[in-house]
């Protein structure tokens, strides 16, 4: 993908988490796991991935093919959209994709689905988990393929009143701000970067990575992005 191959880009991030002392209960993948619209590349992940013997929270992002997508990530020890408490978290994943469109939208099926796991959650906090940013990121090109009800989609979780924190993918880039007191964050790509703040389409030339995030029992959270720098 635009000169990097996505396979080792991975591959690098996963032998630096395995070759280092911190570990994670689980894994949250936010979506665009291929490229090639193939049922072989979901296969392949699977079996990148395994290895982490961990829990594996995925969702869809625009390049997914659900049909596909599903068979592999419904089976454990991964998950599709699904949720699970861990202590005092919530952790749960939305589909935020359009069918045969880049941007995306939170539909009200998906809405609900959340309020409705919410309400019956004695978790005192909640982590959301989606694909597309509900954030404008001052990006020319780039906000034009966001959520289209990203401010919908805000005041929703602020109305749930335990949301405390949502992780997105999609924009292959750092970002972390507080939204009416919902932490909101990316994560930058395993594979190509895209270059900030940029008018049009463009890539940067910074590593691939991948973000750690420690819950807290107080509703905060400690996070770090790891670059993969050459050695």
């Amino acid at each position: 993908m635009r000169g990097v191959a996505t396979h080792a880009s991975l591959q690098r991030v996963l032998d630096h988490y395995a070759n280092n002392d911190w570990r994670a209960e689980c894994a949250i993948i936010t979506g665009d796991l291929i490229q090639d619209d193939s049922a072989a590349a979901y296969d392949r992940f699977r079996e990148l991935l395994s290895p982490l013997n961990m829990r594996m929270h995925c969702v869809p992002g625009n390049h997914d093919i659900r049909e596909f997508m599903r068979k592999v990530c419904c089976a454990p020890p991964f998950s599709y959209c699904a949720f699970e408490e861990i202590r005092d978290w919530l952790i749960i994943g939305l589909d935020s994709c359009v069918t045969e469109g880049a941007g995306g939208h939170v539909e009200i099926g998906e809405l609900e689905r959340l309020s409705d796991v919410v309400s019956h959650s004695a978790a005192k906090h909640v982590m959301v988990c989606l694909h597309h940013p509900p954030v404008a990121m001052g990006s020319t090109w780039l906000d034009t393929v966001g959520m289209k009800n990203g401010e919908e989609f805000l005041q929703h979780l602020e109305s749930l009143q335990k949301v405390r924190l949502a992780v997105f993918g999609h924009v292959h880039q750092a970002y972390d701000a507080e939204h009416n007191g919902v932490r909101v964050m990316a994560t930058p790509s395993t594979c190509r970067q895209f270059l900030p703040a940029s008018n049009d389409f463009a890539v940067d030339d910074r590593p691939p990575a991948y973000r750690r995030i420690s819950l807290l029992a107080n509703g905060d959270c400690e996070t770090e992005i790891i670059w993969i720098d050459d050695e």
